[in-house]
């Protein structure tokens, strides 16, 4: 929540908004602390649940080393907490992953189509697009159902990614 202090380059009207889906059925929320507030509630008590597993097991010393990597399995799902995407003035901001401008090596729109794996889940993304921004060892995604905001997300990101690539 700290980086949604920064400006907001896209999305920051309804519309821009309702364009934006990280997953197939659900819309974005804008990146304030208000709209966000659950998911934040859900990732502090996550982070919570680890501290306290993780403070037991060691002062209880009865714990396994097979103990601890079960107290990180819920981290690999934190990033679903938050309904966030948002471009930056120095990244792109989605859910709790943040990539710079200078670490995205690629970014792609790959067509919904019969073989994609959203289609048919929603009838609003069937034939839009997904973004897939690729960084040095994991992506970010989310699907765009208007050529208009397609286009706007397509100009912001040349602009700064091929600043980063001269």
């Amino acid at each position: 929540m700290r980086k949604t202090k920064k400006d907001v380059i896209l999305p920051t009207t309804q519309e821009e908004i309702a364009a934006i889906r990280t997953y197939q059925q659900r819309t974005v929320k804008f990146p304030t602390y208000s709209e966000q507030k659950a998911g934040i509630i859900m990732y502090s008590l996550t982070l919570l649940f680890m501290f306290v597993m993780f403070f037991i097991g060691t002062c209880l010393k009865e714990f396994e080393l097979s103990f601890y990597p079960l107290i990180f399995l819920p981290l690999l799902h934190t990033y679903n907490f938050l309904d966030l995407f948002a471009v930056l003035d120095d990244g792109i901001l989605c859910g709790t992953r943040f990539i710079a401008w200078g670490k995205i090596k690629s970014f792609e729109f790959v067509r919904i189509d019969m073989n994609h794996k959203y289609y048919g889940f929603s009838k609003e993304v069937n034939d839009k697009y997904e973004l897939r921004v690729k960084a040095k060892f994991h992506y970010i995604s989310c699907i765009v159902t208007t050529d208009e905001i397609k286009e706007k997300l397509n100009s912001v990101l040349n602009e700064h990614v091929a600043v980063n690539e001269e």
